[in-house]
């Protein structure tokens, strides 16, 4: 059965209660698709653990499994999965290119941020057409604090999804560490007006009101008697 087969079952009927490893897949694609996050990484786990032995859709679902981990917060367990679905050859193109980006993401929720550059690093070659690719990049950056390789990743984002609220916001970030506020207030209303009860519209509506806000008045020094 196809993924988008899987989907559609999903939807129309329960899962089966085997432990198959369709079964188990079932489960993972409810779960995903109800935001349970946790459970739909360890279903994806268990239906690895199921496949024959050399079975490159053992890599799939294992990176499945770390994709849902990380929406879960549990970045460790991440990293973790998405090790074992790097080892093998089930990955190809950008089922691979999607998965190192996953890796340097789990890298960076543990701090370790020269990981995850490494990580974004391999990646481009297959992922250089996804603008998270780009846009997590110029988030690391940041991080990072290297404002050039920020600025080139978010150009670069922008340039594949221009009208991206998580890129605008992004944007918008880059610019005020760069502290050029009027740029990033720009941003920040593009990013409001492109998704307004988004997170990231919601993250932007936060940023302007700071950036907008008059400077605290000074708190006047008391009289020397």
């Amino acid at each position: 059965m196809t993924l988008l087969a899987l989907l559609a079952a999903v939807t129309a009927a329960p899962c089966p209660t085997t432990t198959d490893p369709a079964a188990s897949l079932c489960r993972a694609l409810a779960a995903s698709s109800a935001q349970n996050f946790t459970a739909a990484a360890t279903e994806f786990e268990r239906a690895a653990t199921g496949l024959p032995a050399g079975d490159p859709r053992t890599q799939r679902m294992l990176a499945g499994a770390g994709n849902m981990w990380i929406a879960a917060g549990q970045s460790g367990k991440a990293a973790l999965a998405l090790d074992r679905a790097l080892a093998g050859t089930g990955l190809q193109a950008d089922q691979r290119g999607l998965a190192l980006l996953d890796r340097a993401r789990a890298a960076e929720a543990q701090g370790e941020l020269k990981v995850a550059r490494q990580f974004v690093k391999l990646a481009e070659p297959s992922a250089a057409e996804d603008p998270f690719l780009w846009y997590f990049s110029a988030a690391l950056a940041i991080r990072e604090g290297d404002l050039r390789t920020a600025r080139s990743a978010i150009n670069r984002a922008l340039a594949l999804a221009p009208v991206s609220a998580d890129v605008l916001f992004e944007a918008g970030h880059v610019a005020d560490a760069e502290g050029k506020q009027g740029e990033a207030r720009q941003y920040w209303q593009r990013a409001l007006a492109a998704d307004p009860a988004g997170v990231s519209g919601q993250a932007a509506r936060r940023a302007l009101a700071l950036i907008n806000a008059p400077p605290a008045a000074a708190t006047p020094a008391k009289e020397r008697k």
